[in-house]
Order: structure tokens, then C-alpha cells, then sequence
């Protein structure tokens, strides 16, 4: 009678053991579908930059000098980047995975290097004085960042950022004149297109 009960305990334990693997199959299932559907690119936060830029683009071409024109530009960066950071934690909550979870991750990792790399260059030619340049550079890294980035995302980000390196290669190639124009299309009307498409297809 009493060896019986080890083989008892083994056998009412084995359905608990049971339930509660597939629970956490089910919870890394569930984790996985998520992080997949994850684009780690927040949709309306581009769309908002897109608006912030056209605002800028307007702002800059104004200006009487080429240092209050810098500074606008300068302004508009800062407050594009408190957009997306806040509008990516937003996306990354309502998603339930971590900011930097695989896809976030990887995506900062790809887009910080062009973006630092075109910091670095803007410094350069502000002290050479080549203002003329920057629209075209700009547009030129920040297509290659999301470029970049893009890949471990979906495909409207990459063709994105391949975009506006197009467009950062036109204003290299146009008038100086037109560098406000240029930075208007690229940094405005193609985030916000590609910021609706994303906002309305993968979730925010």
C-alpha cells in the first residue's frame, strides 16, 4: 500500500507538468508572433516627422542667413528624433515587446552608423562653409540609415530609404537653391507617405 504512493505522486504530477508546459509554449508562441509582427518602425511617428519636416523646410527657406538656416535644420533633427523615440516606445508597448527587443535592436544598431557619420561630415563643411552641400548629404545618409535599418524590417522601408538617397543624389546634383525643396520631398512627403502605409498595415 505504501509503495504505491511515489507512482501516484508521479502520476497526478504528470497532467500539472503537462499543463503547464504547453502554457509556456503557448506564452513563447505567442511572444514570437509578436516580435515578428514587430516592424520596429513607428508608423505615424514617421508621418509626424514628414509633417515636422515640411513645417521646417518652409522655416529654413526664409532664412536670412546660412547659420539661422543651419540652426532651423538643427531644431527640426532634435525634435525628429523626440518623435520617434517616443511614438517607437509607444509602438514596442502596444506590440508587448521590449523597445530593443530582436527587431528594434537591430534596427537602432544599422541606423546609428550613417546617422553619426553624417553628424561628423556636417561639422566639416559647416567650418569649410559649404552649406550648399548639406541637403544633399543629409538626405543621402539618413536613405542609407533607414536603408540599412530597413532590411531587418518590412519592405516599404528599405525601398524608403533607397528613395530619399535618390533624392539626396538629385539635390547634390540641382541648384543650391533648390536644397530646401529637396529636404521638403525627402524628409516630408516620403516619410509621410511611407509613415501611413506602415501606420495602417503593421500596426502603428
Amino acid at each position: 500500500m505504501f509503495r504505491d504512493r511515489p507512482v501516484r505522486s508521479r502520476l497526478v504530477r504528470a497532467p500539472v507538468l503537462r499543463e503547464h508546459a504547453i502554457e509556456n509554449l503557448r506564452f513563447i508562441r505567442e511572444t514570437m508572433e509578436r516580435s515578428a509582427s514587430f516592424t520596429a518602425v513607428p508608423g505615424w511617428g514617421g508621418a509626424a516627422m514628414g509633417i515636422t519636416a515640411l513645417a521646417a523646410a518652409i522655416v529654413a527657406s526664409r532664412q536670412p542667413t546660412a547659420a539661422r538656416w543651419l540652426v532651423t535644420w538643427l531644431i527640426e533633427a532634435a525634435v525628429a528624433i523626440g518623435i520617434g523615440a517616443w511614438t517607437l516606445s509607444r509602438k514596442a508597448r502596444a506590440a508587448r515587446v521590449p523597445v530593443l527587443s530582436g527587431s528594434g535592436r537591430r534596427f537602432t544598431l544599422c541606423l546609428c552608423p550613417p546617422l553619426l557619420a553624417g553628424a561628423l561630415l556636417t561639422v566639416v563643411l559647416y567650418r569649410a562653409g559649404l552649406f550648399s552641400i548639406l541637403p544633399g548629404l543629409w538626405l543621402l545618409m539618413y536613405g542609407a540609415a533607414v536603408a540599412t535599418g530597413g532590411a531587418f524590417s518590412v519592405k516599404i522601408v528599405p525601398v524608403t530609404g533607397l528613395c530619399l538617397m535618390g533624392t539626396g543624389a538629385l539635390a547634390l546634383l540641382a541648384p543650391p537653391a533648390w536644397g530646401d525643396w529637396f529636404m521638403g520631398a525627402g524628409f516630408g512627403g516620403l516619410q509621410i507617405i511611407w509613415g501611413i502605409i506602415i501606420a495602417r498595415r503593421y500596426g502603428g
